[in-house]
């Protein structure tokens, strides 16, 4: 599927969280986001993580213990992976390329139509 179409449905299913479970997933991977951005390999993104330490900083402006922060976003990156992909087995992509070329009494082999139904 369109990487760009799974953000959008994952964005969907994020605003559809509890507030409390969004704002912490929301936290917890702006935090990541930036990390990855100073990051010049994937070692040095490794070494950031643990430097910075995203659950831990988390746990401390949610008021909760570190390890229910790790539990509370396996539970949350659980709930997104599994509404991504219940929502991704209805998606249909379906061909209207010859519909359209009809409709307009024209045929162009450049352009092509789909439709997604969710």
């Amino acid at each position: 599927m369109n990487e760009h179409l799974v953000e959008i449905l994952t964005r969907e299913i994020v605003a559809s969280l509890s507030i409390e479970r969004r704002q912490l997933y929301q936290f917890i991977v702006h935090l990541e986001d930036e990390l990855a951005q100073q990051a010049e390999t994937s070692d040095h993104f490794l070494s950031l993580l643990v430097k910075h330490a995203p659950h831990k900083q988390a746990a401390k402006r949610f008021n909760l213990p570190h390890g229910e922060i790790i539990k509370l976003m396996k539970e949350i990156e659980n709930e997104i992976d599994e509404n991504l992909h219940l929502k991704m087995r209805k998606a249909k992509w379906i061909d209207c390329t010859e519909f359209i070329a009809k409709k307009r009494e024209t045929t162009s082999r450049k352009t092509s139509l789909y439709l997604f139904i969710m």
